[in-house]
C-alpha cells in the first residue's frame, strides 16, 4: 500500500524519502512544501493521507471535535521563537511586559509560533493575550488571512487588516507597535526604519528559557487521516518508529566530525551542547516526554480563546501511540 505524505523537507523527513531509511511494509509518496501551504491543504481539503500539521490548528480542531486527522507524537518542527518578536524601537518596548495595551500584528492568530509567544508573554512577563490588541494579516505583502475559520470570545481584541493591507506596512507606518512572526518583516532590513528584534542576544535568551522551562517548543506534529487509520490500525505505531529511526539517523550523521555533513563548522559541537541542555535527548518524540509542554500549549490556546474547551494532551494523538518513546 502507498500513502501520500505532505511535510517540510528537513533532515527529519528526507532520510525516508530518499531511501536512507527504508520502509519494509508500506510505500510513501512524499510531497514537500512550506508549512503555510501544507496546513491550508490539510485543513481545507484533507488531501493527503499523512501530513505535517500545525499544533495550534490541531489543538483548535480537536477541541471543537471536527478534525479529520489524528496526531502521532512525532514532532517534525520545533523552534524557540524569541527571534520572531519585532518591535518599533521608538516605542520604549524593552521586554514583552511593555506590550500591555499595545497593538501587535500576527500572520494568523492560530499560528503555533504566536501561541508560544503569547504563552511566554503571559507566563514569563505577566501580560495575558487579552491585554493586547491583535491585528491579523499577511506579513510582507497582501495575502490570505487565517488558514481556517476560528471563533474567538468577545473579550479578545483580534481583528483582520483591511483588504490589500499587510503587517510590514503597518509597522513601518507606526500603526502597530510590534509583530510576532516566524519570518522577518522586510522593514527589519532597512536601517532607516525604527524596527528591530526585541532580544539583542537571541541565542542567550532562548537558552535561558530552555534551561528554566525545559521546553523546546513544539510547532508541528505528524497526523494521519482518521479514515486511513480505520483500515490500517498498525500505521500510527509504524510511522512513529519509522520517523524516530530517521531522526536518529540524522542526529548521528550530524555528530560525525571527520567530514562535515552540514555546510557549517562546529555543528557536532553545537549538537552535543544542546543535547546536554535537553538532558541527553535534543529532539524527543513521544507523548509522555512532551506531556508538560503539550499541556502548556493547550493552556495557552485556552487563554487565547482558540480552543473551545480544554482537552487532555492524550486526545491529540492516536491511543496506540500514547506509550511510545524515542530515547
Amino acid at each position: 500500500m502507498k500513502f501520500s505524505i505532505a511535510c517540510v523537507a528537513t533532515d527529519r523527513s528526507r532520510p525516508i524519502a530518499n531511501g536512507d531509511i527504508k520502509s519494509d511494509k508500506y510505500d510513501f509518496d512524499f510531497h514537500f512544501g512550506e508549512p503555510e501551504a501544507l496546513f491550508r491543504i490539510a485543513l481545507q481539503e484533507a488531501k493527503y493521507d499523512i501530513t505535517e500539521l500545525s499544533m495550534g490548528s490541531h489543538i483548535t480542531k480537536t477541541a471543537r471535535g471536527d478534525s479529520e486527522y489524528i496526531g502521532i507524537p512525532v514532532f517534525p518542527s520545533r523552534a524557540f521563537r524569541h527571534s520572531g518578536i519585532f518591535v518599533r524601537s521608538d516605542r520604549d518596548i524593552n521586554s514583552l511586559a511593555d506590550l500591555r495595551g499595545k497593538k501587535v500584528g500576527v500572520p494568523e492568530f492560530q499560528q503555533t509560533a504566536g501561541i508560544w509567544l503569547r504563552g511566554m508573554m503571559a507566563d514569563e512577563y505577566g501580560v495575558k493575550s487579552d491585554e493586547v490588541s491583535w491585528k491579523v494579516g499577511a506579513l510582507n505583502a497582501p495575502g490570505p488571512g487565517e488558514r481556517m475559520k476560528i471563533s474567538l470570545p468577545d473579550h479578545m481584541d483580534v481583528s483582520s487588516v483591511e483588504p490589500g493591507d499587510y503587517l510590514d506596512r503597518l509597522i513601518k507606518e507606526g500603526e502597530i507597535d510590534a509583530i510576532f512572526s516566524p519570518r522577518e518583516p522586510n522593514s527589519l532590513l532597512d536601517p532607516n526604519l525604527p524596527v528591530k528584534k526585541l532580544f539583542d542576544d537571541v541565542p542567550a535568551a532562548e537558552r535561558a528559557y530552555c534551561a528554566k522551562t525545559g521546553f523546546f517548543p513544539i510547532m508541528h506534529c505528524l497526523a494521519i487521516k482518521k479514515t486511513i487509520v480505520k483500515d490500517y490500525p498498525d500505521l500510527p505505531v509504524y510511522l512513529f518508529n519509522l520517523f524516530a529511526e530517521a531522526k536518529r539517523f540524522s542526529l548521528n550523521e550530524m555528530a560525525l566530525g571527520n567530514v562535515l555533513r552540514v555546510s557549517l563548522p562546529w555543528v557536532n559541537e553545537l549538537q552535543a551542547d544542546f543535547a546536554n541542555l535537553m538532558g541527553g535527548n535534543p529532539w524527543p518524540y513521544g507523548l509522555s516526554v512532551n506531556h508538560a509542554e503539550i499541556t502548556a500549549m493547550i493552556r495557552y490556546a485556552m487563554m487565547d480563546g482558540i480552543a473551545a474547551q480544554t482537552i487532555e494532551a492524550s486526545e491529540l494523538f492516536h491511543p496506540e501511540t500514547h506509550s511510545l518513546l524515542d530515547l
